[in-house]
Order: structure tokens, then C-alpha cells, then sequence
């Protein structure tokens, strides 16, 4: 897309929101709030399911939501999301009360989702793999008061039930599980808020302002996770629409196969097909075995990549349908510089890289074809500086932290829900902290560099994991790979690198060696070799780091400095 062209999209979504908010009387108090705060500020934020019912009004026999064969309308959508509410307050459910959704990617999640912020519940999010203490926490943190489960994910709940402060409501959902499925007494069907006797209209009650409407909780792969929370009348939505009206047609199918307990698919898909008036693709998980047969039969013409999304999918045997599909661009996070040209001649696409974060306050980034590949493009209208760890200033090309100006005394730009300490260490003196490492070319395009968490010092020398990733997965036999430190006994830390090779490949240490001397700086590459079958992960491909950290240097550890102890590389 051309400059022009995103900019006069945005100029028009933003005055399309504008005049919605004029003819909602709150134009005034929007330009008020705006000035006051240095940022654009509207005066009620729509939530999710506010966003639903007025496109349903304007759409209403439009296909809104595609699933594996099933299409809805907008109406459709909108009643079912009335229907859930309805149902849940017959079982008491009341504004104010959270619920968890701990459910595969579905229209009933989607339902339920809208259903409860009709009811001015807050909708928490669960991320279906969390086992044990995280699963507990979410449920304790939130202080869930309702829970939509699928049937086949409750012997995970019933694990942790008992560590719970107070016992939620169950509501199963049958739909997907076998036919013998029972439920246990005290649990409610799902089923019955589409049986004929639950009301499709809206109920009569309104969400509180500034009760908490959203929580999202961070991945909790360094540690128990954090809740986002989000609250109604500032929940952000009207303000992503300004960037989805101008990246998106009524015309678009936009595709997710990411899992919607995450802000990806929830806060940046979702979002961006209501506001373009557009349809909504829907898979239950990624498959890169799959994916572009998901996509063709989708009819999708746009959809995004996460991590190791794209060298996965590249990594895959090339086919005479690799082109053959509707899809015209992708929003991607962490496209690898490398592979940017060659994933889009490969698959016939125009990668747009974005970057932002559920914490990130709104802050956003686009290169849409004005930056280098691999770069993550300029904030839009956002002051920002990259800093070492004393807040000074680093120069063009040298690796510093992120950091936004949000202004100084101004409300609170992120929350994490009940957390006052990891809410003030967010945003310190006007300025919020990404956590990223990122540096700034000449010409102000900023790069991702990774996690400051998950950066390294070795003799010495700072060192990108993410940079060490990416050279790795230039080898043509490497699926994937994650870098982390391990202790040395010089003390800082030592490299290791964890790889799961494509099928029927080996590898020889000493060739990936000398591979990566061409790549990486001689301290940068790896001491230490792990071949895996595969990697833990999350449902958002993100590599659970935490756990290859805790095993450290095992058995079948490779020590790649001369005279290091082999393995066996047959495992």
C-alpha cells in the first residue's frame, strides 16, 4: 500500500468516528478529553459487543463469520450474543461479575464473549493450555464468578478446582464432544441459551462505566501471568478503528487460525472486520500442513502471522497452489528481514510488519512498504526514544529499550489488573516502557531486536536471542529453534540453542558452525546444541523458553567448543 493511501484511509476513518460521535452528543466531550489528555481520547469507547449490535443494525443480513462450512450474519451474530446473555442471567449473572472463557476457537466463544459484555460482565480470556498454579491464578486473580468451558477441557479445571478462593458457576459447552457427554451435577448446558425459549432481544441492562470489561492476561512464560484489564467507556476499540478503516474493506475476508484468548486475534481481527463492515474467517488452531487449503476454502483475502508463522510456513515443501488463493496482504509481527521477499514472491502477498501490545498503551507501528523489510516502520504521531538501562539516549544502530511518552499525569495509559507496583513500573515519569529491545536507523526506521528479558551478556557482549534465532533458521535442514542463556562457569551467561530439524534431516554441529560464522559474531554463536523432536509452545507458537531454561544443559547437550562432550544425534 502507498503512503497516501493509508494515510487518507485513517483521515477518513477518523472522521467517520467522529461524525458517529457527533451524532452520539459526545463530539464535544471527545475533543475536550483529547486536549486534556495529549492523545486521542474518546469520550465513550464502544465495547465489543457495542461494536456488534450497531454493525448488525447497518448489516444485517451480511455474512459476518465464516467456520469450517458455517456462515452467519450479522444479525445472527448479534442474537446469539443476546441469547447468551439472556441465558446468563437467568443464572444470576449480573454487571460487575467476571467470566472465563475457556474455549477452543468457535462461534460459541464469540458468543459468549458479546453475551457477557451485554450483560456488563467482564469476559476473561483463558488460554486453553495453562495447566496447574497459572490456570489457578487466572481463576483467583480475576475472582471468576461464571466459567464457559468445553466439555473435553474440564478435567483440566476439576485439577485446580479445589485451590480455587470461591467456586465459579459452570457453564459446558457440549458442542464438539461425544455423544456419551453427561454433565455432573450443578453444571449448566451451554446449549440451552439456543433452545427456543431464551429470548433473542436485549436485555434490559446497561454496563457500569468503568467497570473492568476485558482481561487479558499476559502468556506467563517468565512467570505467573498478568491481567490487562480494560475497562467500559475506555476500552480502545473506537480507536483501533482508525487504522482498520483504512487497511480494510467491506469486501475483506479477513482469516485467523491464532486462538482468540489472545489480543491478536480478539483485539486486531475481530475488531477490524466489524469496523470495515467485512467478514471474518475462523479456524480452530495453526496447522502449517494445512493453513493454505484453511485459507483457500475461506475465501480469506487478508490475515496475519505471529513468530514463527512465517519461517514455519516457508519451511514447507513448495507447491504449484502456493499462489493459488485470494489473499492480497498480511499484517505480520516478527517477520524475519530474510524471509520477508521470498515469503512474498513464494505466496504471491504484500507483508505489512506491525507492531503493538495488549500493555503497549495503543502505541502502534506500520511499515506498509515506506521502510526497509525487517523494519518495524515509525509510531504513528507518538514521541518515542530507545534508551540503555540508565535512560540515556543510544545512537542510531545501537540495540536500547523501546519507550513511549504518554504524558505526565494523565490517567493511567496501561492497568494490570490489581497490581499497582507492575502498573507504576509500566509508565515512569510520562514515559511507558515496552520491554523490547529495538535501534533506529538514519532515517528513524525502528527494528526489533526481542525481548529485553530474554537478552543475554556473554563475555562481555550483549546478545539479541531473537538475532541468534534468525541466523539459525537461515539453514535450510532448521524447522525451528530457540536461543537462551544458560549459566557459565566464567560467569554472565553461555549460549545454548534448542533446534527441531525437518523431517528426515541431520545436521553436523560443526557445519552449523561454520554456517553461522558468515552470520553472527564469534561470542554470539551458540556454545551449547539441543535437537528436539519439537518445542514447548504456546497456542501462539510462542516458545515456552522458561521450561528449556529449567532443564539447562541435559544429557543429550551438544558442547560445540573444541573438545567439548558430544551426543548422539540419532535421539
Amino acid at each position: 500500500m502507498k503512503t497516501y493511501q493509508i494515510v487518507s484511509g485513517a483521515i477518513r476513518g477518523l472522521a467517520g468516528l467522529m461524525f458517529d460521535e457527533y451524532r452520539r452528543g459526545t463530539l464535544r466531550e471527545t475533543i475536550r478529553l483529547t486536549r486534556r489528555k495529549g492523545r486521542l481520547t474518546f469520550a465513550h469507547e464502544f465495547s465489543h459487543s457495542d461494536l456488534l449490535e450497531e454493525k448488525a443494525r447497518k448489516n444485517i443480513d451480511r455474512p459476518f463469520l465464516y467456520f469450517y462450512g458455517q456462515t452467519f450474519t450479522y444479525a445472527q451474530m448479534n442474537a446469539n450474543a443476546n441469547r447468551v446473555a439472556n441465558y446468563l442471567y437467568t443464572l444470576g449473572a449480573k454487571p460487575g461479575n467476571a467470566l472465563a472463557i475457556m474455549m477452543k476457537n468457535s462461534p460459541r466463544w464469540l458468543d459468549t464473549y458479546f453475551g457477557a459484555q451485554r450483560l456488563g460482565m467482564c469476559a476473561v480470556p483463558v488460554n486453553i493450555a495453562l495447566r496447574g498454579d497459572q490456570l489457578a491464578h487466572i481463576f483467583n486473580h480475576s475472582e471468576v464468578k461464571f466459567i464457559c468451558i468445553d466439555y473435553d477441557l474440564m478435567p483440566y479445571f476439576d485439577k485446580i478446582r479445589d485451590t480455587l478462593v470461591s467456586q465459579p458457576r459452570v457453564i459446558i459447552n457440549l458442542q464438539g464432544a461425544h455423544s456419551g457427554a453427561q454433565l455432573s451435577r450443578g453444571q449448566e448446558p451451554l446449549n440451552r441459551a439456543y433452545e427456543s425459549g431464551i429470548s433473542m432481544n436485549k436485555p434490559d441492562i446497561a454496563p457500569r462505566e468503568g467497570d473492568p470489561c476485558l482481561l487479558m492476561y499476559t502468556s506467563g512464560t517468565t512467570g505467573l501471568p498478568k491481567g490487562v484489564a480494560t475497562r467500559y467507556g475506555s476500552t480502545g476499540i473506537m480507536t483501533i478503528g482508525i487504522i482498520s478503516r483504512a487497511l480494510f474493506k467491506s469486501d475483506d475476508v479477513y482469516f485467523t487460525c491464532l486462538p482468540l484468548f489472545h489480543a491478536n486475534a480478539l483485539l486486531i481481527t475481530l475488531t477490524s472486520a466489524l469496523h470495515a463492515n467485512a467478514r471474518m474467517a475462523l479456524c480452530e488452531r495453526f496447522s502449517a500442513s494445512h493453513f493454505w487449503e484453511d485459507i483457500r476454502t475461506s475465501g480469506a483475502t487478508v490475515f496475519n502471522t505471529l513468530g514463527a508463522m512465517i519461517p514455519i510456513l516457508m519451511k514447507q515443501p513448495e507447491k504449484p497452489a502456493d499462489r493459488e488463493h485470494n489473499v492480497s496482504r498480511i499484517l505480520s509481527a516478527a517477520c524475519p528481514a530474510e524471509m520477508w521477499a521470498p515469503f512474498e514472491k513464494r505466496f504471491g502477498v504484500k507483508i505489512i510488519e506491525a507492531y503493538g501490545a495488549v500493555d503497549g498503551g495503543g502505541f502502534l507501528t506500520l511499515n506498509y512498504g515506506q521502510a526497509p523489510a525487517g523494519s518495524i516502520g515509525k509510531p504513528f504521531g507518538a514521541k518515542h526514544r530507545i534508551v540503555d538501562d540508565n535512560m540515556n539516549d543510544v545512537p542510531v544502530g545501537k540495540h536500547g529499550e523501546l519507550i513511549f511518552y504518554t504524558g505526565k499525569n494523565k490517567g493511567k495509559t496501561v492497568e494490570y489488573y490489581k497490581d499497582e507496583k507492575a502498573t507504576s513500573n509500566k509508565v515512569k515519569d510520562g514515559w511507558l516502557h515496552t520491554g523490547d529491545l529495538t535501534y533506529i536507523d538514519k532515517k528513524g526506521y525502528l527494528y526489533f531486536i526481542g525481548r529485553k528479558t530474554e537478552s543475554l551478556r556473554r563475555r562481555g557482549e550483549n546478545i539479541s536471542a531473537y538475532e541468534v534465532e534468525h541466523a539459525i533458521l537461515q539453514h535450510p535442514d532448521v524447522l525451528e529453534c530457540a536461543v537462551y542463556a544458560v549459566p557459565s562457569e566464567l560467569g554472565e551467561d553461555d549460549v545454548m540453542a534448542a533446534i527441531v530439524l525437518l523431517e528426515g534431516k541431520t545436521i553436523n554441529p560443526k557445519n552449523l558452525v561454520s554456517f553461522l560464522k558468515d552470520r553472527l559474531a564469534r561470542f554470539a554463536i551458540p556454545r551449547y546444541l539441543r535437537i528436539l523432536s519439537e518445542l514447548p509452545k504456546t497456542e501462539t507458537q510462542r516458545v515456552i523458553k522458561s521450561n528449556l531454561q529449567k532443564e539447562g544443559i541435559t544429557k543429550d547437550t551438544l558442547d560445540m567448543e573444541p573438545g567439548g562432550r558430544k551426543i548422539d544425534l540419532n535421539l
